[in-house]
């Protein structure tokens, strides 16, 4: 039985790593894809794969941090269905490791514009439709970093602690709905993020992105009860 039949699923950063992956695996779950990514070739390369093996995407190339692109989205949504049953937070970006003194104010704010704002228009913009389903989940991508306070790592660790409790307090008042929000923090995982982080790293010594799929697939399950949680994949 395919876990995810007929489910709308809504998934960021998808045209690569973890959002590609995890955007097939919903595919070969039964889920109609909702596919956001600024890279328009790599939209296409998952689209093309997607309906090659017989499933069905909603393809949309913008920047997230254009914020009113994410309200329009959720009116087409709005009006072609009606609800929305999982939205996978999943884009991000590194923003560079520096002492916490020498980031440039501009890359500081791209990051915290990406990593937490966008998450945030996307809770705003999708909360009534993922209310509008029987059973709408909301899966936000995370990271150690947030809780290790790594030498160099200030930007983005801040960014994704800023998450958690962006998330969490939105599970919390989701708690009488039939809406669950939860955290996934991969392992260290062959993404670009990560080459860009440590460039000397082979990536085969890495799990890869098709390893961390399960742990998406069972938090976007109507049969899935768990909610305000960081839950670790692979």
């Amino acid at each position: 039985m395919r876990r995810l039949e007929g489910r709308i699923a809504l998934i960021t950063g998808a045209s690569r790593g973890i959002g590609a992956a995890v955007a097939k695996r919903f595919a070969r779950e039964g889920a109609h894809l909702v596919l956001v990514a600024r890279t328009v070739g790599g939209l296409e390369e998952i689209d093309d794969a997607v309906r090659a093996e017989g499933g069905t995407t909603t393809c949309a190339p913008f920047d997230l941090t254009d914020y009113p692109a994410i309200d329009r989205l959720g009116g087409v949504l709005a009006e072609r269905h009606g609800r929305l049953d999982v939205l996978v937070g999943n884009a991000a970006m590194l923003g560079g490791l520096r002492p916490m003194g020498h980031y440039p104010p501009a890359d500081w704010e791209k990051l915290f514009a990406l990593n937490v704002t966008a998450n945030w228009r996307l809770i705003r913009a999708f909360d009534a439709l993922l209310r509008a389903s029987d059973a709408g989940r909301a899966i936000f991508v995370t990271a150690s970093a947030a809780r290790r306070h790594t030498a160099y790592w200030g930007a983005y660790a801040a960014s994704k602690a800023a998450l958690e409790s962006m998330a969490l307090t939105y599970a919390a008042e989701m708690t009488k709905s039939d809406v669950r929000v939860n955290l996934i923090e991969p392992p260290a995982t062959a993404t670009r993020l990560r080459e860009e982080a440590m460039p000397g790293e082979d990536p085969e010594s890495l799990a890869q992105p098709d390893a961390v799929t399960d742990a998406f697939v069972d938090l976007a399950s109507a049969d899935c009860n768990r909610n305000g949680e960081i839950i670790t994949a692979g």
